[in-house]
Parts: C-alpha cells; structure tokens; sequence
C-alpha cells in the first residue's frame, strides 16, 4: 500500500470547499434533520426534562409581575393593579427584614464555612482507608442521614437535648450539672442548626468528591513517591489540585445559593424564642405568603434573593477564572 493511502487510514473524509485552496479544506458535516432522525432515541429521552423545566421554571417566571402589583387574587396578575417597586422600598425600610436579611447571610456563612469543608474532609480520610471493608461499612453509615427526613432529624434532637427527658440532660444531672435549654436557647440555634445540617448531608455531600478523587492519575502520586514526597505533601501537591475542579464548581454553586439556607431545616427547628437568631427569608415568605396570603411582597423577596444570587454567581466566577482557572463557565 503506498504512503498516500496509508495517510488516509483512521482519519474523516475531507472536502475541498469550493473556490478555496487545498489547505482551506474542511471536514464534511452531516445534515442536521439526518443527525436528529439517527439520534432521535437520544432526543426523546431529553424531552421529560424540557418539558419539566418549561411547565415548573420558565412559564411560572411570568407570574413575577406581581412584585411590581398589588395582587388580587381574583383580578388575576394581569388585572391588578400596578404598584412599581413599592413592595421593595417596603422591604428595605422594615427593620424586621434587616433583620431576617441578616439571619440568612450569617447561617449561611456558617454553611459555607463550617459544612461545606466537611464533606471534603470526610472524602480525604475516607481515601486513605486501604481495607475495603472498613471503608463500605463507614460510607454507608455517613450516608444514611441523608435519607431522613428533617422532622426525623429535629425528633431525635429533642430526644437529645429535650430538658425533661432527653439524654445529655440526663447525663448532665448524673454529675449534678443543670439542663442547658439548647433548643430554646438562641444563642444555640444557629449552631444546632448547622451542625444537624452537616451531620445528615456530610456523608452524602461526600460521594461527589470520592468521585473526582478516582479521577486523580496513579501515575501522579507514584511520581511524587519516586521524588520522596510524604503522604501529607502527595496530599498538598497531588490530592488538593485534582480536587480543586470539583470543590470551585461546588463552591461557586453554593454562593450563588447563598441566600437559600434550606426552608424546611430552619422551619422544623424554629420556635417563637428562637425567632430574633433563627428568622430567614424562607421562613419569612412562608408567613407572609401562605399564612397571611400577601403574595405580592413575597414574590419581591423571591426577586430579591434571586438577583442578589445572579450577582454573586458572576462576580465569582469571573475572580474564580482569573485566581485558579477554574469556573463554572
């Protein structure tokens, strides 16, 4: 076979394009109709997804009008009548809502602070367990939090830390020591809150980085093996960077969540002592749009934590691009 036709072997047709130079050639492209009749079982199967997304995201988005109305739910939020930005000149003169605004930032700091390193941690130690046994055993325990439900979680806090029956009261009186109202106490609140919340989503949080760890190349830590590198400095030098992909996307998630501190965790825990430490967006628009039915208000502080959110989002990973590389786009 001579040399210009094994060139040829392995490699896509080519066409000249017309009125241009060999070297301007250009690979031929299959007609997009035929792409999608030979692919068309990939097609169907992405169709529940967009229509999910089009009924339940993007045609309720039209009823964000009504931040800008004074709803009536029988006129409809068409007919109602327009108010401007009245709702979120309210917002921002209520210290009440300086007040929740400042709950939500500060437990969600602790989030990000406090739970997010947790499950990354747990991947590293988890990752150094050679005996495969031990290492099942452990992730399965770690995961099973994240399969109860949060008023199964806020139960066996009371059972816990419940002044009449529960366990550390108990031992607290075994050495003569007073109760301590952890549950109704505010200054506990938001530490409760966040350690339940790393407790039951630390194991299951934790899959994703096992996940980018598999993905790290032997090759690398034999190398730094062959260099004398410790277990701490492969850690530094080799586990870390092929981490750090993973943990900036989910970083960058989580910022751009920053206002959502997860409705339910907060609501089960919450009680009318804990209202001035424990109050957050969620809970608020829940009082003021269920229970009380002003839906307009409510739909501003939704509009309000979205585009705070959207800020973050890509003021971050614009700094995120430029300090590691990395970003979500």
């Amino acid at each position: 076979m001579s040399d210009r036709k094994m060139s040829y072997i392995g490699l896509p047709r080519k066409i000249p394009a017309s009125g241009r130079s060999v070297g301007k050639e250009r690979y031929a492209r299959e007609p997009l109709a035929k792409f999608i009749r030979k692919h068309w079982p990939l097609y169907v199967m992405i169709v529940p997804m967009l229509v999910y997304f089009l009924v339940f995201k993007y045609i309720p988005l039209l009823g964000s009008v009504i931040a800008f109305k004074d709803y009536n739910i029988f006129d409809g939020f068409i007919a109602s009548k327009w108010v401007g930005f009245q709702w979120f000149e309210t917002l921002a003169t209520q210290r009440k809502f300086l007040a929740i605004f400042r709950n939500t930032v500060i437990i969600s700091l602790y989030q990000i602070v406090f739970a997010f390193p947790a499950p990354i941690i747990l991947a590293l130690l988890m990752n150094e367990v050679r005996k495969t046994a031990f290492k099942r055993t452990v992730q399965t325990i770690v995961y099973l939090p994240h399969f109860l439900s949060w008023a199964l979680v806020y139960g066996m806090a009371y059972m816990m830390f419940s002044t009449q029956t529960g366990l550390v009261t108990q031992l607290l009186a075994h050495f003569d020591i007073a109760p301590i109202h952890l549950l109704q106490t505010p200054e506990y609140f938001r530490t409760l809150v966040v350690g339940a919340g790393m407790w039951k989503e630390m194991g299951w949080s934790a899959i994703i980085f096992l996940a980018a760890l598999t993905g790290i190349s032997p090759s690398l830590y034999e190398a730094a093996q062959l260099d004398g590198a410790s277990r701490w400095r492969q850690l530094l030098h080799v586990t870390l960077p092929g981490l750090l992909p993973a943990i900036v996307i989910l970083l960058l998630l989580k910022i751009g969540n920053v206002l959502d501190v997860g409705f339910e965790q907060i609501y089960v825990f919450l009680n009318p002592l804990t209202y001035s430490v424990g109050e957050v967006l969620d809970t608020y628009s829940f009082r003021l749009g269920i229970i009380n039915g002003e839906f307009s208000i409510t739909t501003a502080i939704g509009l309000f934590k979205s585009v705070i959110g959207f800020v973050l989002l890509v003021s971050v990973n614009k700094l995120s691009n430029k300090i590691t590389g990395e970003g979500l786009y």
